[in-house]
């Protein structure tokens, strides 16, 4: 799906001291995690991380045609290296959810949203934390929530036939990610490395591989549709902390 703006972002729109209010919420949540004996490494679809898969890759800048062109199953290559906690603060979804409705409509897209899902802070450290390339949803029929079932429905997608998701959560159901956003929560001379980079395919109109330095500085926003490729490029000095979050709505006909 193509549209006028590929994404669209707000510079410096969260003020520093509400960034270092989030980091220490997310940093501390991290820290209990661990203490507790929880994994905190982040995983993809199918629990792809590096500790369960055999090639724990150093492939981390090829595209996925590219691996496959090396002789090697994606589905066996560790895509992301990071750790993330999920926040429910009623006040950050209050911060930050009115620009992800304001891009929606001066980006022209007019999505029908209608819910969001948990926030995701995600900690990216040096040498080497990464995400591969990516979408975060197709956003057709085929991408859409659906209900696990403890006993009866399995995580494992390949038992449904369809590219779908499994959730406990009700309020997903039947829905998918519509848009994305991404909040840089560490000052830009902090860390080198880990840009949000996009892929926008090659029927674009223009640039088809964009680095998002636009949301470099600490505090900025960039939103997006959820199908569009990204990554995060490996950091290779300091540490890059950030807050994901998805818009859900019903699926695009």
């Amino acid at each position: 799906m193509n549209t006028k703006n590929s994404y669209w972002y707000f510079t410096s729109a969260i003020l520093k001291q509400q960034c270092q209010q989030i980091l220490d919420i997310g940093e501390e949540q991290l820290k209990s995690q661990k203490e507790l004996g929880i994994n905190t490494d982040a995983t993809t679809f199918g629990n792809k991380s590096k500790n369960n898969l055999k090639n724990a890759s150093s492939q981390k800048d090829l595209s996925i045609e590219e691996i496959k062109n090396l002789g090697l199953d994606n589905d066996n290559i560790y895509v992301r290296d990071s750790e993330v906690t999920w926040l429910t603060n009623e006040w950050i979804y209050d911060l930050i959810t009115p620009f992800i409705q304001k891009a929606n409509q001066q980006a022209g897209w007019n999505f029908i949203i209608d819910h969001f899902e948990n926030i995701q802070f995600t900690k990216y450290n040096s040498p080497g934390g990464f995400y591969g390339w990516h979408n975060d949803s197709a956003g057709d029929w085929h991408a859409r929530y659906k209900r696990f079932i403890p006993g009866i429905t399995h995580k494992d997608e390949k038992l449904d036939n369809v590219h779908g998701r499994y959730t406990l959560c009700s309020d997903y159901i039947g829905k998918v990610r519509k848009i994305s956003m991404t909040l840089n929560l560490s000052m830009e001379n902090s860390y080198e490395g880990g840009n949000l980079k996009f892929d926008f395919g090659p029927h674009i109109q223009g640039e088809r591989f964009k680095v998002c330095e636009e949301i470099r500085p600490q505090g900025s926003m960039v939103v997006f549709p959820s199908y569009e490729h990204h990554c995060v490029t490996p950091v290779t000095r300091g540490t890059r902390h950030s807050l994901v979050l998805w818009a859900l709505g019903a699926p695009f006909k």
